[in-house]
């Protein structure tokens, strides 16, 4: 799958893009320890010996032990400019001890890949983490966004495309309203051919927000991934991808 960086959060955001060979290693379900993607924001930083560091650490560890349970996890540690707030989200499908590892590896990498700065977010293929010296809870994030997508074609991209934007709506409309806010599906779209698609939210998100979130992130499906036989548009609230083989534990 080829990646396709769609927007950053501002102009002085620092964009870390992997390499297409690490992409394609990666999309083809290859363990790796390098994320999908990554956005720093260079304008808030912190020094060697300012709170917010040891706030952050202590951030990562809560976040890896309170995620597994549910998938999910968000807290703060410390006060005032050195507060720490932070978010992690594993996918739906996977086990508690493999979100514990997905997130534990985030929270180490995001640290890697944003040296000094107060605000990053990194995503996997099994979790995405964030953290800010900014509350962002409950916030619909429409600034960081990217896609990927599978670099070959189908035959008739049109009738394609609907049935794309036919499963990933069905499978918005399970989602928001379930306390998950999770879905997976699939749909036969041919003779012994399925189309099977994944969405879920942050679990910040009402329901009424997860709706608006993945309503956007599948308006841009069009911009990415027309006719492509795969693709993913993956936000800070929200994320959705479509394939044409399994690819989530039903």
């Amino acid at each position: 799958m080829h990646l396709l960086p769609s927007s950053s959060s501002s102009s002085s955001s620092c964009l870390r893009l992997l390499s297409l060979a690490l992409l394609l290693h990666v999309s083809f379900g290859v363990a790796a320890v390098d994320p999908l993607y990554a956005v720093c924001s260079t304008s808030r930083n912190y020094t060697a010996n300012d709170a917010f560091g040891d706030n952050l650490r202590q951030l990562m560890f809560m976040l890896a032990t309170k995620a597994s349970p549910i998938g999910f996890a968000l807290g703060s540690v410390g006060q005032g400019a050195a507060r720490a707030n932070g978010l992690a989200l594993c996918r739906g499908d996977i086990k508690s001890t493999a979100c514990t590892t997905c997130v534990r590896t985030a929270g180490a990498r995001v640290r890697d890949l944003c040296p000094n700065n107060k605000d990053g977010i990194v995503w996997f293929d099994e979790c995405m983490l964030r953290y800010s010296d900014v509350e962002f809870f409950g916030e619909i994030d429409f600034d960081h966004t990217f896609s990927m997508w599978n670099r070959k074609n189908v035959s008739d991209p049109a009738v394609f495309d609907g049935k794309v934007a036919n499963l990933m709506n069905r499978l918005k409309q399970k989602a928001y309203i379930s306390p998950l806010l999770f879905a997976t599906g699939d749909m036969e779209i041919g003779e012994s051919q399925e189309l099977y698609g994944l969405v879920q939210c942050t679990k910040d998100l009402s329901g009424g927000d997860c709706k608006k979130c993945l309503e956007a992130v599948i308006g841009e499906l069009p911009s990415c991934c027309d006719g492509k036989r795969g693709g993913r548009v993956v936000g800070g609230s929200c994320n959705i991808r479509y394939e044409l083989y399994p690819f989530f534990d039903a």
